[in-house]
């Protein structure tokens, strides 16, 4: 039975060619081999050109004109062109095996389960190239990367875990396959400014080999030669006799059918042989039993050329890396990396040829020749920041000068810009200079038109910065999600999050009666009528202190119901039943008492506002669309917010409150707060806050080398406390400060009858349980006599004398 398996490759390229030529050989020594099997693997190959369209057009090409089993993709891949060939898989119920770039990000084996991709592992790349510049000790390195999606998130990772190594990428530069060639070299130029550094390369063999040649300026040397000095990663495929001998053969066909001379197969063409193997075992195996023939080839293991084959959740394990340093033409081993995590000069295969052991020269490689021919390890330093001085955008705050200001005279035609952002700025250059023992050289470019009002907003002064018009901003900046999508934040250096301000509450002569409501006021009082009464019916009796005139026994009542509020009654009881009662309402006194002096004490500090109420006016910073957000979730109506745009028009409109024309209270950023507060502390508090990740930070271009180092001198500066000393002389320097409670109060609301039913109804269960076995226990005693007591006659003789004392009184 034959059953085609479609082959999508690029022809015309070399490596095309190669893996086509391992493929058709590994279906021929299968069959040789396996000669009783049934089924017979058909190839049906299409060229794609090395054009991603045409490719996957060839695809459903083949799907229409044959009944394919399978599909094997040779290619560099998108992860939109991978997620159309897992797509393509599933509709097919075919395995479609793709042979992808390493940058390609891998999708799940759940997500597409007819998808098999063979790629190197981003992960392992990643641990590899981090224990390497950990092994020469660089602190420093500077990548240059494939500008597009797919090669950005290896970037990102990379740079995670050299961070967690203490090891900092002091720059990123982004190159894009269309760029020309002058584009190349002005990066290239402006890489050169750093000096003798250590650079990670990350890009496409095409877009790579144009880089190395720009590189070295000369047309008359290979690409190879233009890589000298170079150390790099490739995947480890252990040596065979059977390895041996199927690249002799394979290097004599391939020079027959080509005319081409190739020394040594890649590390793909030795998989793509044993992937061809398995697909052709899998097929022997499914068609019999109609089993899936993707289960059966993921449960696939068995010795091939390039180890054991196995898969493990849908991924090929693959081997160790060698370290390579390139020298003349070709290559030389340095040493190994291994999925452990770790180096040595020699690595050891066991009989199973899976099973790696490490030298006992660990942690060591080869001698290696550096790039000029120097064996001298590269210091791995950066000695200039930029070739060029750095020019920051500074916008201006008119509302909040102590923020950002620009002022202009124009008699001197001095422009100055000061304010606490701009001084964190200056700070934080020095600590940089101080580490790296160099100079940053920049200035300040007000982002202000020929009025001196600000050119754009914020949003738009980023985008001036993403299309390089300026290499940063400094100011009262938010950084943001969006805004992180085109230029590079440090870490924030301001408080995150948004507050609200409103008056103080301390003009109400009634706010003594506001930690309770209205029904609990009265089933407070209630129940301290009722423990008096109780108190009385047990004591009266045979306690003389509760004897006397109606009056008296009255007083009595009222008199040890309230006392107990501050534990100041002197009558002795003596019953142990009163005793109990009074202990469980003295518990539920304390509580009850120390719930009010806390409700009371914070509202004394705030005044409550009901943000959900119609009536309430709620102001905003002016173009602040962090704050919009926050207000947009309080479902207040449009008409109901106000902008301000300094801290004197938001006193103003606090002062008058919402039924005058004003806001019963402001929202806004946190670092906006204190600035306001610093003035008007005496009669405004900030009563809440919401928690958000956003705070003031430097931006600057995407892949600029300030970056890290800004992001270190300001986490440094909040360290050893400089970062608040010119905080509080920016924000505190008006003669008014805003006290520790004002900041840190909260929305309060009154307690309610609800939070103390249980409370209640354990004094009153208590109350009536103690009157209850009390005069049960006395029933009990007297029962004789009241066996004994004709209550019938009695209430008759009573019934008697009401009715002729109403006779004779008509």
């Amino acid at each position: 039975m034959e059953i085609d398996v479609g082959l999508i490759l690029d022809i015309g390229s070399l490596e095309g060619r190669m893996m086509q030529s391992s493929i058709s050989m590994a279906i021929s020594d299968f069959y040789r081999v396996n000669g009783y099997y049934k089924t017979r693997i058909v190839l049906r190959t299409s060229d794609s050109k090395g054009q991603h369209l045409l490719a996957l057009s060839s695809a459903f090409d083949l799907l229409e004109n044959f009944n394919l089993g399978a599909i094997i993709f040779i290619g560099a891949q998108s992860s939109m062109e991978t997620k159309l060939l897992g797509e393509l898989g599933d509709k097919a119920k075919i395995p479609i095996i793709s042979f992808c770039a390493p940058s390609t990000s891998p999708f799940s084996n759940k997500s597409y389960p007819y998808l098999v991709q063979i790629a190197q592992d981003e992960t392992s790349q990643v641990a590899a190239i981090a224990a390497i510049v950990e092994a020469f000790k660089w602190r420093y390195v500077i990548a240059i990367h494939e500008d597009n999606d797919e090669w950005g998130v290896f970037i990102l990772r990379l740079v995670e875990s050299l961070e967690g190594k203490n090891i900092h990428i002091a720059y990123k530069s982004s190159l894009a396959v269309s760029s020309a060639d002058n584009q190349i070299n002005e990066e290239l130029q402006e890489l050169m400014a750093f000096g003798p550094t250590v650079f990670i390369v990350h890009m496409s063999p095409i877009l790579a080999s144009r880089l190395f040649m720009i590189n070295v300026r000369s047309s008359s040397i290979e690409v190879m030669d233009s890589m000298k000095g170079m150390i790099g990663l490739k995947s480890y495929v252990p040596p065979s006799k059977e390895l041996h001998n199927f690249t002799s053969r394979w290097r004599k066909k391939f020079l027959l059918e080509t005319d081409m001379e190739v020394m040594e197969l890649t590390p793909f063409c030795i998989l793509a042989y044993d992937v061809a193997w398995g697909l052709a075992k899998a097929v022997e195996r499914a068609r019999p039993k109609e089993i899936l023939l993707i289960e059966i080839l993921l449960r696939s293991k068995f010795k091939g050329l390039s180890g054991d084959f196995q898969f493990i959740n849908g991924k090929l394990v693959l081997n160790a890396f060698e370290i390579v340093n390139m020298i003349g033409k070709g290559e030389r081993r340095v040493g190994f990396w291994t999925p452990e995590g770790k180096i040595a000069r020699e690595l050891y295969s066991s009989i199973h040829g899976r099973e790696l052991s490490l030298s006992n020269t660990s942690g060591e490689l080869e001698d290696i020749i550096w790039p000029g021919g120097s064996a001298t390890i590269p210091k791995g330093t950066v000695t200039k920041m930029s070739s060029r001085k750095l020019r920051i955008a500074v916008p201006r705050n008119g509302g909040f000068p102590e923020l950002v200001n620009v002022d202009r005279n124009l008699q001197s035609n001095v422009t100055s810009v000061t304010g606490f952002c701009i001084d964190v700025f200056k700070a934080a250059i020095e600590e940089v200079e101080l580490e790296l023992e160099i100079e940053v050289d920049y200035e300040f470019i007000p982002f202000l038109n020929a009025t001196g009002e600000n050119i754009g907003t914020y949003s738009e002064l980023i985008d001036e910065v993403y299309l390089q018009k300026y290499d940063g901003a400094v100011g009262d900046i938010t950084m943001t999600e969006n805004r992180s999508l085109y230029v590079d934040f440090t870490i924030t250096y301001t408080d995150l999050g948004v507050g609200t301000i409103a008056p103080k509450n301390n003009k109400n002569m009634w706010i003594f009666l506001k930690p309770l409501t209205g029904d609990l006021w009265l089933s407070s009082a209630g129940l301290f009528i009722l423990t008096g009464i109780v108190i009385w019916l047990i004591e009266r009796p045979i306690n003389n202190e509760f004897q006397g005139p109606t009056s008296h026994q009255i007083g009595m009542i009222f008199w040890f119901s309230f006392s107990t509020l501050v534990f100041a009654h002197k009558e002795k009881l003596l019953s142990n039943f009163s005793r109990f009662v009074v202990i469980v309402w003295v518990f539920v006194v304390l509580i009850l008492t120390s719930s009010y002096t806390a409700t009371l004490t914070s509202m004394i500090t705030v005044q409550q506002i009901q943000l959900n109420s119609k009536e309430n006016y709620i102001g905003y910073q002016t173009n602040s669309f962090i704050v919009k957000g926050v207000i947009s979730n309080l479902n207040f109506k449009n008409s109901n917010l106000q902008p301000f745009s300094s801290p004197e028009e938001y006193a103003n409109a606090l002062s008058r409150g919402s039924k005058k024309g004003g806001v019963s209270s402001i929202i806004d950023e946190i670092p906006y707060i204190k600035i306001f507060l610093a003035k008007y502390s005496a009669d405004y508090a900030m009563i809440g806050s919401t928690s958000t990740a956003n705070g003031f930070a430097f931006a600057f271009r995407k892949g600029s080398p300030l970056v890290p180092y800004m992001s270190r001198a300001i986490a440094k500066l909040r360290e050893n406390g400089k970062l608040m000393k010119m905080e509080n002389e920016w924000f505190k320097r008006q003669s008014t400060f805003a006290s520790e409670d004002d900041d840190t109060s909260s929305v309060v609301k009154p307690l309610t009858l609800d939070s103390f039913r249980g409370l209640f109804l354990i004094s009153g269960v208590s109350s009536a349980l103690a009157v209850a076995v009390l005069y049960g226990f006395m029933l009990y005693k007297n029962w004789h006599f009241v066996k004994n007591f004709n209550l019938r006659d009695i209430m008759w003789r009573r019934i008697k004398f009401v009715i002729e004392y109403l006779s004779i009184n008509n």
